[in-house]
């Protein structure tokens, strides 16, 4: 029996290739850096290779313990490099080979200050209650270290204790801020995600919304002409199937861009805005007029040119105030006005429905404008109109 035969894959274009040559290349550079556990040793190391040195140097003085001296060399250097992993216990370590090496050997000059960066470690690396008992580790290790081998108290000098504090103390707080940053970006990440989903909520809300409920007077309006006028039902229904199909494209053209903005093309760069603008209020009185709701819109030429994010806030503000009027008013006329009106942009809705209930509460497509205003730093006001049914007032500052 013969194989099927397989296609070979199409080349990729020159800028792909290129692009994964430079991801493959990063991802090298990023595994030769060395992670920490290679950079704890470091100062572990040359620790060792100093304090090792000074002792070979002072062979004389040490005689016979050599090899004690080496061994505790050998823990108050090496203990370095458990210093983020177990700080305390690190440090418990190195003060005890140091206080042990000050009372039975020759002290060395440099073993100190190994022990001075695992304080600071202490302070830097251990848990937050942890890290408060540095000053009584200090206090612990200052004894053993200066006790007196007739069996009086020891003398801290004072310089050394300060000294010894402020190391832990500078690698305290450096803690402390990194603590606070990290909660602030986390805190920043948070919000941007909810201010994300919040204006994913509203396209989806205003996309949907407003579609369904023209559909939804449609189809009520071809339902009661039926009978008695087929051809305007059928008309009707041709309008509730392009309503449909217009929903469709905008809802996968507005997922299309949140895919995109996630996840920019290498190609074609980051998604282009196609979101709706003033230039569209037409096509959407045109629609209304599909489904019996008559709408006129007046934009006045003096608007121009405005910024794209108030263009496209003041077309969805105007498409739920319409949706509301029809959902809620049951109005059959509707007029819109956008006009300049000092720095700003002044948004009117007013419809000839029902009006508002008494003591009513704005909804979520309400709410929803309110936070598109917000945002723009600008104010709305909703109510019953002068002669009756609804009226929406919405100004968008334009600087």
């Amino acid at each position: 029996m013969s194989r099927p035969s397989v296609s070979p894959a199409p080349p990729r274009p020159p800028l792909l290739r290129a692009d994964g040559a430079v991801r493959r290349a990063a991802a090298a550079v990023r595994a030769a850096r060395p992670g920490e556990g290679v950079v704890d040793w470091v100062p572990a190391v040359a620790f060792l290779v100093v304090m090792t040195a000074e002792r070979i140097g002072a062979a004389e003085r040490i005689g016979g313990r050599m090899p004690a001296a080496l061994l505790l060399t050998a823990v108050i250097a090496g203990v370095l490099a458990l210093r983020r992993r177990a700080p305390v216990a690190a440090y418990l370590a190195g003060s005890a080979a140091l206080a042990a090496e000050a009372q039975w050997l020759v002290a060395d000059p440099v073993s100190p200050y190994a022990n001075l960066i695992g304080l600071y470690a202490v302070g830097l690396y251990a848990t937050r209650a942890r890290a408060r008992s540095g000053p009584v580790l200090v206090l612990l290790g200052m004894a053993g270290y200066f006790a007196d081998r007739t069996g009086g108290l020891p003398e801290i000098p004072g310089g050394v204790l300060f000294l010894w504090l402020l190391a832990w103390a500078l690698g305290y707080a450096t803690a402390r801020r990194q603590e606070e940053r990290a909660r602030a970006r986390r805190g920043l990440r948070h919000q941007v995600a909810a201010d994300e989903r919040a204006r994913i909520a509203r396209e989806l809300h205003d996309l949907v919304g407003h579609s369904v409920n023209v559909m939804l007077v449609q189809a009520g309006a071809a339902r009661r002409t039926l009978d008695r006028d087929p051809g305007q039902a059928r008309e009707l229904l041709t309008g509730m199937e392009q309503t449909g199909r217009e929903a469709l494209d905008e809802l996968d053209r507005v997922l299309g861009l949140l895919r995109r903005a996630a996840a920019p093309d290498p190609v074609e760069g980051p998604a282009p805005s196609l979101q709706p603008g003033l230039a569209d209020l037409p096509r959407l009185a045109a629609r209304l007029a599909q489904a019996g709701v008559q709408v006129s819109v007046h934009l006045d030429r003096s608007v121009g040119r405005i910024p794209a994010t108030v263009d496209r806030s003041a077309y969805r503000i105007v498409q739920e105030a319409l949706t509301n009027s029809v959902k809620h008013g049951g109005a059959a006329t509707a007029e819109v006005s956008v006009d300049r009106c000092g720095g700003g942009l002044e948004v009117v809705v007013r419809d000839h429905g029902l009006g508002p209930a008494v003591g009513y509460t704005p909804g979520r497509g309400l709410l929803g404008i309110a936070e598109r205003v917000a945002v723009l730093g600008g104010t709305v006001r909703h109510g019953g109109g002068d002669g009756g049914g609804f009226q929406l007032r919405a100004l968008l500052p334009l600087r």
